[in-house]
């Protein structure tokens, strides 16, 4: 009987805190989230090629990658779309009702009024074409959306972006997987995943502080003239190409992180890390991805926009049609187009690099 008594007893200490101390708890519970990360970050650089403060060797970063080139990547992205016309073509009416009802408009007298004073400003001499090449750089970046934004309309416009960037994902994966889906089944479906696409949108504005940092820089500079001098303009020229390639760098992956997130489940921790480690040894190759795709957005807009404004000029020497919204309207379609457009070539390429890896 002694010896089970003295067994329990010792039992019982062995059960207490290490000395006895009131802050010993909290020394333990520090060492093991200390040691869960360490065993988090060797979990997360186990096929990462980099290390700390050692040379990387070009052999241990490729990564063969057997994709589609970027012409048949381009050509896929419109084919998915076009292919899947009853699915998007109302999606896209839908999207922009709400952006005009949800953002507004460019108003059509303040177009009339960039009208007029192309007009003044180009001559008698200046031809149809150059007018209306001239219209359409003063009108691309507007988006057709109203002037004056507020707090009111940045807020509908993310959300806009967000549910075009979740439903055509949404669509897109079912139409692959083959199964026949209807609109309204996308669009009561696609937003569940909206606050872990949230929170991965909150860290890509958060890795864009380089670019932010840079634009006020810029402008200071200019304000102050400080970019007149060559050495200080080789400076800043330094200072721009570091903070480029450090907000490249985090958004590579980040931007895969909103596509892989958007499957239901995903956590956006856990999306990071699987986006991280499909990145790996292919980021040159994405950015150059997004070059091209930039110059399709652009290429496609100078084709749809410069025949459209022309044959407004044309509608609105016919008195019953000048108060006619045409180009607005014109403008919200095109920017909600490119959003569907970007967020399927994105898509296209994220499985491409998963059937690679398979």
């Amino acid at each position: 009987m002694a010896k089970k008594r003295s067994s329990a007893k010792n039992a019982r200490k062995k059960t207490k805190s290490p000395s006895g101390k009131k802050g010993s708890s909290f020394f333990d519970k520090s060492k093991i989230a200390i040691d869960n990360l360490k065993r988090w970050r060797k979990k997360r650089n186990k096929n990462n090629p980099h290390k700390s403060f050692k040379r990387t060797y070009r052999e241990d970063y490729i990564r063969e990658t057997n994709i589609p080139g970027i012409m048949q990547h381009i050509v896929d992205s419109f084919r998915m779309i076009f292919k899947n016309y009853k699915l998007f073509l109302p999606f896209l009416a839908l999207m922009v009702v709400m952006s005009i009802f949800m953002i507004g408009l460019m108003g059509e007298n303040s177009y009339a009024e960039l009208k007029e004073g192309v007009e003044r400003s180009s001559g008698e001499n200046a031809g149809s074409l150059s007018k209306a090449w001239t219209m359409f750089m003063f009108t691309f970046a507007t988006g057709g959306l109203a002037g004056a934004s507020t707090e009111v309309t940045v807020a509908f416009s993310v959300l806009i972006f967000l549910a075009i960037w979740l439903v055509t994902i949404f669509m897109i994966r079912q139409r692959m997987a083959g199964h026949d889906i209807k609109l309204r089944d996308a669009l009561y479906n696609a937003m569940t995943p909206l606050f872990s696409t949230l929170a991965i949108f909150v860290i890509v504005m958060i890795e864009c502080i380089p670019l932010f940092l840079l634009m006020i820089a810029y402008s200071a500079a200019v304000q102050t003239e400080f970019l007149n001098t060559p050495f200080y303009a080789l400076l800043f020229l330094g200072f721009a190409l570091l903070m480029i390639t450090l907000s490249g760098y985090l958004l590579s992956s980040s931007l895969i992180a909103l596509l892989a997130v958007s499957v239901p489940g995903l956590y956006p921790m856990l999306a990071l890390d699987s986006a991280a480690e499909l990145m790996v040894g292919r980021r040159i190759k994405f950015v150059l991805r997004l070059i091209a795709l930039i110059f399709t957005m652009i290429i496609m807009w100078v084709v749809v926009m410069i025949p459209l404004i022309l044959f407004d000029m044309f509608m609105k020497q016919f008195a019953w049609l000048e108060g006619v919204p045409f180009i607005p309207i014109c403008l919200v379609v095109m920017t909600c187009f490119t959003e569907i457009y970007t967020t399927t070539y994105l898509y296209q390429y994220y499985r491409y690099l998963l059937d690679s890896d398979s």
